[in-house]
């Protein structure tokens, strides 16, 4: 394809179909079909190149890694391992104010350790803290602006979905990325704690400060079966201390085992995630988990992987097609000859995100740029793993904005029941949260090393 005229077509196409609501993963493929078209001009000849690829995509042994990481990740959930992740750590923060929420993050941060999802987490704690916090004279728009924000970890901590999809379009490490993630997810969640303990010193009034406990309503617990009452906070009402123990130091030992094991190369990530899930179906039968439970946690990965994986074929397809049409060089060329400076153009493609988060999903926002912004980064001299955490970071904070903002949704639809909660208090809520991941952004940008230091250790660790 030499035409301007046939490279604006393919990127005319492609966002007419997405903004008309097609969903990504045609728009994909419709858009990379129509590319091989016009560069060959032959049906046969375009399908044969589609079809090669898909069998390419779907052989390749890392795909294995999303649906094994999720399995992990909702073995865990189902079990009630979550629940006892807020417990024991609303214990240990028992003196502090703002207690409550601080027990959020820091559960939720540990939680995104065995599942790469956000709203599988949003989801979790809604049911989980909210009505704590409801109980102790929370401010609604505070609690749940803190659920909402914190889920975000889900994608930032490994094993992340959006790290895995990264990684396969960018034939980067995974594992790498997975490492890569850390540091900055810990920093992510130290803003998130400090703007909770400030709230709590200067607005003791939203995290229930000199407000007397409602009584405490009964719940079904997270495995099903008997109801035991909502409150983690009365010692009374909180499960046998060493239950919880031993369920949280399962769970961490599973998180060393798997990113261990990646990190000093003693297997793969598609490994890990077998070992993880493996050690975690584990867990959950020593924790009760019931024969048909199994079976609706392996037949909801399944719902959720599938499309996933569909759409990391057509994305493959569509990455291939970009760099045939030369859709890719002349992108690149276009910002290295603009006299931008390269921060100046890393701003571009951070604004581009925000604006896409706003309007479409995460996944699909990765899908549609990264193809393209990866390879400019590139020749921009930006290291591609710290580039990459930037990258997620700032498509993360479309989890957060507003009108899509899905993690926003999915706390609406599990506190359902509420009077009068609109979405835009959820999102006032999740501001300070959403600028948060902004102050975590600019920390990388000046400071690469937050994300590369430790895949850089992992190099010199003997294999």
């Amino acid at each position: 394809m030499s035409s301007g005229t046939d490279l604006l077509i393919l990127v005319v196409t492609l966002l007419v179909l997405v903004f008309s609501g097609v969903h990504i993963a045609i728009s994909l493929g419709l858009t990379a079909l129509l590319g091989l078209f016009l560069m060959t001009g032959d049906p046969h000849a375009m399908l044969s190149f589609a079809s090669n690829t898909a069998y390419e995509a779907l052989r390749d042994y890392v795909f294995a890694v999303i649906p094994l990481f999720l399995l992990m990740g909702e073995f865990l959930a189902k079990c009630g391992a979550a629940s006892d992740l807020f417990a024991l750590v609303n214990r240990l923060t028992r003196r502090l104010a703002g207690r409550l929420g601080v027990a959020t993050v820091l559960a939720n941060a540990v939680f995104a350790f065995i599942t790469g999802v956000s709203i599988a987490a949003a989801a979790a704690f809604s049911k989980i803290a909210w009505p704590e916090m409801k109980r102790y004279g929370y401010e609604r728009q505070f609690a749940l602006g803190c659920i909402a924000g914190s889920a975000c970890l889900g994608m930032l901590i490994p094993p992340s979905v959006l790290m895995i999809v990264w990684g396969v379009l960018t034939e980067m490490a995974i594992g790498k990325l997975f490492i890569a993630g850390i540091i900055p997810g810990l920093l992510v969640v130290t803003l998130y704690i400090g703007y909770i303990l400030w709230v709590a010193k200067t607005q003791p009034h939203r995290v229930g400060e000199g407000v007397a406990p409602a009584p405490a309503a009964a719940t079904a617990s997270p495995a099903g079966g008997s109801t035991t009452p909502a409150s983690t906070t009365d010692l009374a009402d909180e499960p046998d201390l060493r239950t919880i123990l031993w369920s949280t130091a399962g769970i961490i030992v599973l998180v060393l085992l798997v990113l261990g094991g990646i990190w000093f190369g003693f297997f793969t990530p598609t490994e890990g995630a077998g070992v993880g899930a493996t050690l975690a179906l584990l867990l959950a039968i020593a924790r009760g988990m019931k024969p048909r439970e199994m079976v609706q946690a392996i037949i909801s990965v399944g719902r959720t992987s599938a499309p996933l994986l569909i759409l990391l074929v057509t994305a493959q397809l569509y990455s291939r097609v970009l760099s045939m049409t030369g859709i890719t060089g002349m992108a690149k060329d276009f910002f290295l000859q603009s006299g931008l400076s390269p921060y100046a153009i890393l701003a571009l493609m951070i604004l581009v995100w925000f604006i896409l988060g706003a309007i479409i999903d995460s996944i699909s926002i990765i899908l549609l740029t990264v193809p393209v912004f990866a390879p400019i980064a590139m020749a921009l001299g930006f290291d591609p793993i710290a580039f990459a955490i930037i990258g997620i970071l700032a498509i993360e904070t479309g989890l957060l904005t507003p009108p899509f903002g899905i993690l926003v949704f999915t706390v609406k639809a599990a506190v359902e029941g509420e009077p009068d909660l609109k979405n835009g208090e959820i999102f006032r809520g999740a501001v300070p949260y959403w600028i948060c991941l902004l102050g975590a952004i600019g920390a990388i940008i000046a400071f690469p090393q937050i994300a590369t230091w430790l895949p850089s250790l992992g190099d010199v660790v003997p294999k």
